[in-house]
């Protein structure tokens, strides 16, 4: 079959592309801006890629065309495929007809850590011997690629709760059917779409209505919103997580022992399994992990044998990565871009450094963050950094003296990459550490920096 991809170079849909590949299907693709690594990646696949969106990329047909959710009406491949008539899907529903049927599909949803939580159970399976399947929104260090078609039966899919397509506003995961569902966390985000956190738990509700009554759903007990989405109504056993001491009676407990998080205990009602040691940091991972047990329990992967996985995973690229020392200033990427989650990661990062600088650099670049959504609560999540600097163009979207004024004399601002990436240079010294924050690349920020740093050492 010719499967034709009209936003292939997206992660979600480049690895769809990878999977379509690798179950036999011919796959060509296009979109607005083709390159590298994934055009390098996809078309290593052996993967025609289109630049642009015009109606001649149809020609000759192919068998079934799948649309990202980047394209609109108007564009003219759009107008030329609803005039021809030839069948399309969405992303989602493609991968839901052609790959998940069958499959024992573990689908990771929440606000946050659906990257890392998915990773995790992907691994700890791959560990255990069942080469899962995956489709995941980053790329992690275990694998080095995002999407798997793996072997039968398992398949790891993190479940975003954006819409579908222009032609289907539903979520994203409603497509998936999990015999096992993880739910991190729920927080309102997305509000181009979304208009307030009542929708976003109508979606969710969507989601637990189709996990069966044999399935599992692994849920964060320490979540009100999520306690409250539950009990909307829920057909499947549950198996609540949570941190020791933040929230009652959880199935699956995690015990600090220590203070970054590297190392922690992990019980199941109340008896303990074993002790992580692992490279990760930070609070929010650890409940990631411990979801990730849960999850992988389900699947008939035992507790000791996810511990053991645990130990061994190597993280995910743009997760606090470390993108390079120079002049004696590390330099780290996260893709951090909701308050909650700067706060997560400034205090990881805080916990594992002590008293040395923190230099947080932040691009709000998500529709949410350029919408001014978040605004108000954005200040008080930069609290663990000594000194922020926030990108702001022209066409931001909000004016951002309040919040600069809020930070007060921590706070510097800058409307150029470049001009950043200087002004960083000359500022910032030996022994700080800067976490740059952001859901994009930045302008390539990291880079820049770093070779100013190691033109000026």
């Amino acid at each position: 079959m010719h499967v034709h991809i009209l936003g292939i170079c997206g992660t979600f849909m480049g690895g769809i592309a990878a999977i379509a590949k690798a179950a036999g299907h011919r796959v060509t693709g296009s979109d607005r801006n083709v390159y590298p690594p994934m055009s390098t990646q996809l078309r290593g696949l052996g993967i025609e890629l289109f630049e642009g969106f015009g109606a001649e990329q149809l020609e000759p047909a192919p068998d079934v065309v799948v649309v990202g959710n980047v394209m609109t009406r108007g564009l003219p491949v759009i107008e030329a495929l609803l005039e021809s008539g030839l069948p399309y899907l969405s992303g989602p529903e493609w991968l839901s007809r052609e790959v998940l049927r069958g499959r024992w599909v573990i689908a990771v949803a929440g606000t946050h850590g659906k990257t890392t939580t998915s990773t995790l159970v992907a691994w700890i399976l791959e560990h255990a011997g069942l080469e899962p399947g995956f489709l995941i929104g980053g790329v992690p260090a275990n694998f080095g690629t995002s999407a798997r078609l793996g072997r039968d039966p398992f398949f790891v899919i993190e479940a975003d709760e954006y819409d579908t397509a222009f032609f289907d506003k539903r979520a994203k995961f409603v497509h998936y059917r999990p015999r096992t569902a993880v739910l991190n966390n729920l927080e309102f985000d997305h509000a181009d779409i979304y208009p307030d956190l009542a929708s976003i738990q109508r979606q969710f509700h969507h989601f637990v209505r189709i996990v069966p009554g044999r399935g599992r759903i692994v849920w964060n007990a320490a979540d009100p919103r999520l306690a409250a989405t539950l009990k909307m109504g829920s057909w499947t056993p549950l198996e609540g997580f949570a941190r020791e001491g933040t929230a009652q009676a959880p199935h699956w407990v995690a015990r600090a022992k220590a203070d970054d998080y590297s190392r922690f205990e992990v019980l199941e009602g109340g008896r303990s399994h074993g002790v992580v040691e692992w490279s990760m940091i930070g609070a929010h991972n650890v409940e990631n992990a411990l979801a990730a047990v849960a999850a992988a329990r389900h699947a008939g992967v035992p507790a000791p044998r996810a511990i053991e996985a645990l130990a061994a995973f190597k993280g995910i690229a743009r997760r606090m990565e470390l993108r390079g020392e120079a002049g004696g200033v590390r330099v780290y990427d996260d893709f951090a871009h909701h308050p909650t989650a700067i706060e997560t990661t400034l205090d990881a990062l805080r916990r594992r450094v002590g008293r040395e600088r923190i230099v947080a650099v932040l691009e709000p670049r998500s529709n949410t963050m350029r919408m001014g959504v978040h605004r108000e609560t954005l200040g008080p999540s930069l609290d663990g950094a000594d000194e922020v600097w926030l990108y702001a163009p022209a066409d931001l979207g909000w004016d951002t003296s309040d919040l600069l004024a809020q930070l007060g004399a921590r706070a510097r601002v800058s409307q150029d990459v470049d001009a950043l990436a200087a002004e960083l240079a000359r500022t910032v010294r030996p022994g700080d550490h800067v976490l740059i924050m952001s859901n994009g690349g930045f302008g390539g920020l990291h880079g820049k920096l770093l070779a100013r740093l190691a033109k000026s050492s």
